[in-house]
């Protein structure tokens, strides 16, 4: 009983280590790993999550056949972007 009694509190730590190690390790493995995608949003709480939302918004708030043409016209640009 006195085991069981010390162990608990041993295993309800580990799964509140991994909690929060868990939110972080996403960004420190690789793609190939299984880690974040290239095209995954910003983290909440950094500045370019507040870029990324802003700019969001401005897409958002224009007009569908403008946003379609800036779409393309940026797919373009990477497409012909030297060294790609």
């Amino acid at each position: 009983m006195t085991v069981l009694a010390l162990a608990a509190p041993a295993l309800a730590g580990c799964s509140s280590i991994n909690e929060k190690v868990g939110a972080g390790m996403g960004d420190i493995i690789p793609q190939w790993a299984g880690g974040l995608p290239a095209n995954a949003p910003p983290r909440p709480g950094t500045a370019e999550y507040d870029r990324f939302m802003q700019e969001r918004e401005r897409q958002r708030q224009m007009p569908a056949a403008e946003r379609d043409k800036e779409t393309q016209s940026n797919a373009n640009a990477q497409a012909t972007a030297p060294g790609r």
